[in-house]
């Protein structure tokens, strides 16, 4: 038997399952409330795996701080470790809870980073200069605007306000985990809500900046996202760009995905809508 025959270690990805308790929207075949029963089926799922972790891309919910009371028990009964990123739409809140999403959701901070079997997972907040998760009168606010405001002068088509982008802060920062890890002699995967390659409507404010730092090393294997929830494959330097499939979509037909870490590529095995890959590196 090969070395690769068996994964160094699993973990389960679950993208925009955008709860609520609403009606359809028919017109973009969005299934808010349907959301509950497509994750509590994902979860069964992943419990039958040995995973290291479940990683939920963003949109946890669609709107309302009291959504996350309807969706948030059904991980309670997952036996892996749960874990969250920052969406868009978990920012559809009334103002006064806009600074409780991220300890609603049990994270450490909006941004953060761990290591699992000699990887290091870096987990990106892409709404930190956006016109939505701040309160009004915050600074990263205006710049928002003023990003935005250029991105449209431009004809740029990822000039959307429910884009965003790191602050110069957060993407020092990412520099430093990828140079850390490379020292630490990790591989690295970084997750974060929205694409960055290939470009989209959907794409960060930022994203140019973001390829060239993942594509100028080496270490860095892959890049995971959601928001876009008809999914996407791009590749830049020997980096991976999945964009995966959005679980709100379609009205009974889930979208999940188990990514398998071998010694020399990645193996998605895709369930429901989401398909399965081969990252080779």
């Amino acid at each position: 038997m090969s070395m690769s025959a068996l994964p160094l270690f699993r973990f389960g990805i679950i993208a925009d399952p955008q709860y609520a308790a609403i009606p359809p929207h028919a017109a973009m075949d969005r299934h808010y409330a349907n959301s509950l029963t497509k994750v509590a089926e994902a979860i069964v799922i992943f419990n039958s795996w040995d995973l290291s972790f479940v990683m939920t891309l963003g949109d946890v919910i669609d709107r309302s701080f009291k959504s996350f009371d309807d969706i948030l028990p059904l991980y309670e009964k997952l036996r892996h470790e749960a874990l969250f990123l920052l969406g868009n739409h978990d920012f559809s809140v009334s103002a006064g809870h806009l600074s409780e999403v991220a300890t609603r959701l049990g994270m450490p901070s909006p941004y953060y980073s761990f290591s699992r079997h000699g990887w290091r997972f870096i987990v990106l907040d892409g709404n930190e200069i956006s016109t939505f998760a701040l309160p009004e009168g915050h600074p990263h606010r205006a710049l928002a605007a003023q990003m935005l405001a250029e991105l449209e002068a431009k004809g740029a088509r990822n000039a959307h306000r429910w884009n965003a982008a790191l602050s110069d802060a957060q993407f020092a920062w990412l520099g430093d985990q990828i140079a850390e890890a490379a020292a630490a002699g990790e591989k690295v995967i970084v997750m974060n809500h929205y694409p960055v390659h290939l470009p989209s409507e959907h794409g960060m404010w930022d994203s140019e900046r973001i390829v060239a730092l993942l594509a100028s090393h080496d270490n860095v294997v892959a890049y995971l996202n959601g928001h876009d929830h008809v999914g996407n494959y791009g590749k830049a330097g020997a980096c991976h760009f999945v964009n995966f499939k959005g679980v709100v979509d379609t009205e009974s037909e889930n979208a999940f995905a188990i990514v398998e870490v071998y010694p020399d590529r990645l193996e998605i095995r895709g369930f429901g809508r989401e398909e399965s890959r081969t990252l080779v590196y």
